[in-house]
């Protein structure tokens, strides 16, 4: 184990190095990376699923990942691949964090029926996660009806699998995602009638659309677990040219959030590691200043 801790360290200081980066050992917050930074490569069979772990670790110095399921969607009982997800993730000294989880049923489905399924459909990836070591699945709180409807019943959905996820000692957070979840005040709402607490929230700095992106971080980093740094697109020094980096992160800090800030990169203009490498070296700037 102690080699192979050394060879994990080592690796992270080259990976960081390549792209101008380097590891810090204590900062105002730490760094994740969402697979979804790399979905085209994943989607398209460039890079597999199970070295997911070795990307993050060998090429960017990132110690702790964020997953989605869509990667992974017929292997969350699959006990010999989760094993070998464990086995990679280990090797490379990097933490699961959580599962970013989709395409399981709307936990705020008018339908009674329906919505128990949802619920039931997610189970699946709290078992997964658990034996991943993760803390956390991530949700949607997908619903209809009028806003008021929609918060009564995603909140009876997000509930009903929060209590499975307790005994398991795990996390289950909604991020903003679309729809009214994409509004801070109703995803708060929600988060109120829930009044659960391993149930929290994702702000997600690139999915409030119409809605003022720092009233909704704000809002939601009282119940925040994780958050995710939404970047799309970089200016000559470095900066992210569709949102404030360092009023968004200083409203995290100021939540008293010291914890797991996940890069994912969405951007169109430069490639996808380049896009995971500009927002790291932003986000290691931003520890710095923000320290």
């Amino acid at each position: 184990m102690e080699r192979r801790t050394f060879v994990a360290s080592a690796a992270a200081v080259v990976g960081a190095s390549r792209f101008g980066v380097a590891p810090r050992a204590a900062a105002p917050f730490t760094i994740s990376l969402a697979q979804w930074s790399l979905h085209r490569a994943l989607q398209s069979r460039q890079l597999d699923h199970l070295d997911f772990a070795r990307v993050a670790r060998r090429d960017f110095g990132i110690e702790a990942i964020e997953y989605v399921n869509s990667f992974f969607k017929d292997r969350a009982r699959d006990a010999a691949y989760l094993a070998e997800m464990n086995r990679r993730a280990a090797g490379e000294g990097v933490y699961q964090h959580l599962i970013m989880c989709d395409g399981e049923g709307a936990l705020g489905d008018p339908d009674a029926s329906k919505r128990t399924q949802a619920v039931e459909n997610h189970r699946k990836w709290l078992e997964a996660a658990k034996v991943l070591g993760c803390a956390t699945i991530r949700v949607n709180a997908q619903s209809s009806g009028t806003p008021e409807e929609q918060q009564r019943l995603a909140a009876d959905g997000l509930r009903r699998l929060t209590e499975h996820a307790a005994p398991l000692g795990l996390n289950v957070i909604v991020e903003n995602h679309g729809g009214l979840s994409s509004h801070g005040d109703w995803l708060v709402g929600v988060m109120k009638l829930v009044d659960h607490p391993r149930c929290g929230t994702l702000p997600d700095f690139g999915n409030f659309y119409e809605y003022d992106k720092y009233r909704g971080v704000e809002e939601m980093m009282p119940y925040a677990k994780a958050v995710s740094a939404k970047s799309h697109d970089f200016d000559g020094q470095g900066e992210e040219t569709t949102k404030d980096y360092r009023r968004l992160l200083g409203i995290v800090l100021k939540a008293g959030f010291h914890s797991w800030v996940g890069i994912e990169y969405e951007g169109n203009r430069l490639s996808e590691r380049e896009g995971i490498a500009a927002t790291l070296r932003l986000l290691r700037r931003m520890q710095v200043e923000l320290a």
